[in-house]
């Protein structure tokens, strides 16, 4: 029996907890591209220290799981430029949408937000369209 899934479902269930903790805690919304925008264009000075941390964790915990699981099989490029500009797509399409999966996704779903379901719905076609383009129709994944 192949347990991916399950990784995928466990997986899911962190990144909700974590939401609500970060809720909870801080009373925000939990959206990664929020608390990187906030680092970079310098608007989270007061809460530096809770976005460094988060990210740290972000960072840390594959890691960890890495050593204790060992290393899994994906379907990532190694073509490191597809990589790079697939990140800064997606990182300009962040803000471009006021929010992430996480922000939207995650937490407005879970809010009944009306707002994170649209964004979300727009996030699923356009990683799909992507999808379609690139590996299907150009070939370039």
């Amino acid at each position: 029996m192949n347990p991916d899934w399950i990784y995928g479902l466990v997986g899911g269930m962190l990144i909700g907890t974590g939401g609500a903790v970060y809720l909870l805690a801080n009373g925000r919304i939990m959206g990664a591209s929020g608390i990187i925008g906030g680092l970079v264009d310098g608007s989270g000075r007061s809460t530096m220290l809770e976005r460094i941390s988060f990210l740290a964790g972000l960072a840390l915990i594959p890691v960890v799981l890495l050593y204790f699981l060992g290393p899994k099989e994906t379907h990532a490029t190694s073509n490191f430029a597809l990589l790079i500009a697939a990140g800064l797509l997606v990182g300009v399409g962040t803000r471009l949408a006021n929010g992430c999966t996480s922000g939207h996704g995650v937490c407005g779903i879970s809010r009944m937000s009306l707002r994170g379901m649209v964004a979300t719905v727009f996030y699923i076609l356009a990683g799909g369209l992507t999808v379609v383009l690139f590996r299907h129709l150009l070939g370039i994944i």
